[in-house]
C-alpha cells in the first residue's frame, strides 16, 4: 500500500471520527431537552448507533492506520522521529481525544439510564474539545515545528 494511500485513509477515517465528537454532544444536548418525551427514545437511538456505527470504527481505522503510518515512517526517518515536538503533540492529543470518545460513550449510558451529571450547557460548551484538538494537531503535524 502506498504511504500517500495510507495516510489519505488516515485522515478519511479522523475526519468520520470527529464528526462523531462534534455531533455527539450536541445530541445530548437535544436529549436532555427531550427528556420525558417521546423524542427520548430516538435520541438514545441516534446516540447508540452514531457510537457504535461511526465513531467506534472510526477510532479503530484511525488508530491501526496511524500505527501503520509510524511504522513506515519509523522505516524511512528512523524511531527518533517519535520524540520530535510535532509527533508528541500528536500523538497527546491522540491520546486526550481517545480519553474524551470514552467519556462520550459513558455519558450516553448514564444519559440514557437517567443518571447524567452535566448540564446542557456543559454539553454546548464541551461540543468545540475535538475541533480545538484537532487544530492543534493537524498544524503539528503539517507544519513539523520544532
Amino acid at each position: 500500500m502506498s504511504y500517500d494511500l495510507l495516510r489519505g485513509l488516515h485522515i478519511i477515517a479522523m475526519v468520520a471520527w470527529m464528526a462523531g465528537l462534534l455531533i455527539l454532544p450536541r445530541l445530548f444536548v437535544y436529549h436532555m431537552r427531550a427528556t420525558g418525551t417521546e423524542m427520548t427514545g430516538l435520541f438514545e437511538h441516534a446516540e447508540q448507533r452514531l457510537l457504535r456505527l461511526i465513531m467506534n470504527p472510526a477510532l479503530m481505522l484511525t488508530w491501526i492506520l496511524g500505527l501503520a503510518l509510524i511504522h513506515v515512517n519509523s522505516q524511512t526517518r528512523g524511531p527518533g522521529f517519535l520524540a520530535e515536538p510535532w509527533m508528541v503533540v500528536k500523538l497527546a492529543g491522540v491520546v486526550l481525544v481517545t480519553g474524551w470518545h470514552g467519556y462520550l460513550a459513558a455519558a450516553r449510558k448514564r444519559l440514557a439510564t437517567g443518571r447524567n451529571t452535566r448540564s446542557e450547557r456543559f454539553w454546548r460548551i464541551s461540543n468545540e474539545l475535538p475541533f480545538v484538538a484537532a487544530v492543534v494537531m493537524i498544524v503539528a503535524v503539517t507544519t513539523e515545528f520544532g
